[in-house]
């Protein structure tokens, strides 16, 4: 598979600056478009809504390159991990997540960690987060610097919590976490060697002092069954958790407290039927979400998509973002509409992914966006932007504002 440096590429700053155009126009050039990843490596887009269900639901597009047939894929990951400037034996730790494994053993380790985001106890959550939100409303003045002061702090604070990560240690996993999520290599292998290293001694100092936290219940199944979930794989679920588990949702109520604030109408039929927040916040997702691009997956077989054959061992890269304003799955896609009907989760929208690799944390994301942006324009009904454009940060992959100033009063 070859690409000349014309097509398509993710680090492209135009595709940075614009990705709903730039994606979008993409996605009309062909189903499948070939073009290069983060790291250079030759991937097909895969940018309509329909083949990007396909891809995601089909188990013979693998997360994991050593499953495929061509050596190809795994030369490409080992040079994305070399990249990092992350010692050998930190290695696992970023390539072995639960979001980094197919097949049995990600059955197994979703087995594990799921029971704590089950409906139940995301709904026992509820008034903690309404706790926390109101807490944090509580100190806004006549302005505020809405991403630092309230759309991280919130689930930074209920990840943080439920995993079992003392207050006092927050703002590594702020500041490390968001070096860890994004696409870009740039700082990632800093922040994972400070992770692990104070995740390692996190996990030790529970087995002495075991909590009613995430972090506890992995030690006691371990303890039960080492061979259910061995050290490295604890301390990488813990890792990607606390970390996936805060960065999406923050950036998710930055941006849409920016669309909501740019679409009065929408704002105003929130205001006079606050029962369509539940659906709001899926709309919001669909049209907002930071989340533009997916990791790479690979075919494991010769594999028809889109019109195209994809070859064995080919890598391919789910376009989030223009599969959610596909003109050919949604009406006016455009469009920020929020009496927009989804039905259950997976039949919409592929903001939070689909089949095996689809969201853990979706169910605790959407209710702390819905309480978050409830409340805040509940409490502040006058809010607006202040003068001058928002910023957003130039990450490949990902839509996140690095600040967003608000007017209170």
């Amino acid at each position: 598979m070859t690409t000349p440096s014309s097509e398509p590429d993710i680090m492209d700053p135009t595709l940075i600056a614009d990705p709903y155009g730039g994606y979008g126009r993409i996605r009309e050039l062909a189903p499948l478009v070939l073009g290069r990843s983060a790291d250079s490596t030759p991937t097909w887009y895969v940018t309509r809504y329909n083949d990007v269900r396909a891809v995601l639901a089909d188990p013979r597009f693998v997360v994991n390159p050593e499953l495929t047939p061509g050596a190809q894929a795994v030369s490409n990951r080992n040079l994305m991990l070399e990249m990092l400037d992350l010692p050998k034996e930190f290695h696992p730790y970023v390539s072995e997540s639960i979001l980094d494994v197919d097949g049995e053993r990600h059955t197994r380790l979703r087995t594990l960690v799921s029971r704590a985001f089950t409906a139940r106890r995301v709904h026992a959550l509820l008034p903690r987060v309404e706790e926390i939100t109101s807490a944090l409303l509580d100190d806004f003045g006549e302005s505020v610097e809405l991403i630092s002061e309230f759309a991280y702090p919130l689930p930074i604070t209920v990840i943080c919590e439920l995993v079992g990560i003392p207050e006092e240690d927050r703002a590594l996993w702020r500041t490390a976490g968001s070096a860890l999520t994004s696409i870009a290599p740039d700082g990632k292998g800093v922040a994972a060697r400070d992770l692990i290293e104070y995740t390692h001694g996190l996990v030790e100092k529970r087995r002495v002092e075991p909590a009613d936290d995430l972090i506890s219940d992995l030690i006691k199944v371990q303890d039960e069954d080492g061979d259910k979930l061995s050290d490295v794989e604890l301390v990488t679920m813990v890792l990607g958790l606390a970390t996936a588990g805060h960065e999406t949702t923050a950036n998710l109520i930055g941006n849409s407290v920016l669309a909501l604030l740019g679409h009065a109408d929408q704002l105003d039929l929130l205001r006079r039927e606050p029962d369509r927040w539940p659906a709001a916040v899926d709309e919001l997702v669909r049209w907002c979400s930071s989340i533009l691009i997916t990791q790479m997956r690979y075919a494991t077989e010769d594999l028809e998509l889109g019109g195209r054959t994809v070859r064995a061992g080919e890598a391919v890269q789910v376009v989030v973002v223009s599969a959610n304003r596909d003109p050919r799955a949604f009406d006016r896609p455009e469009r920020l509409d929020l009496t927009r009907e989804f039905g259950k989760p997976g039949d919409g929208h592929v903001g939070f992914g689909l089949g095996a690799h689809y969201c853990l944390g979706a169910a605790l994301a959407r209710q702390e966006c819905e309480v978050a942006l409830r409340s805040l324009f509940d409490r502040f009904p006058d809010l607006t932007l202040t003068e001058g454009q928002p910023t957003w940060l130039p990450v490949p992959g990902l839509r996140q504002l690095s600040e967003l100033p608000l007017r209170l009063y």
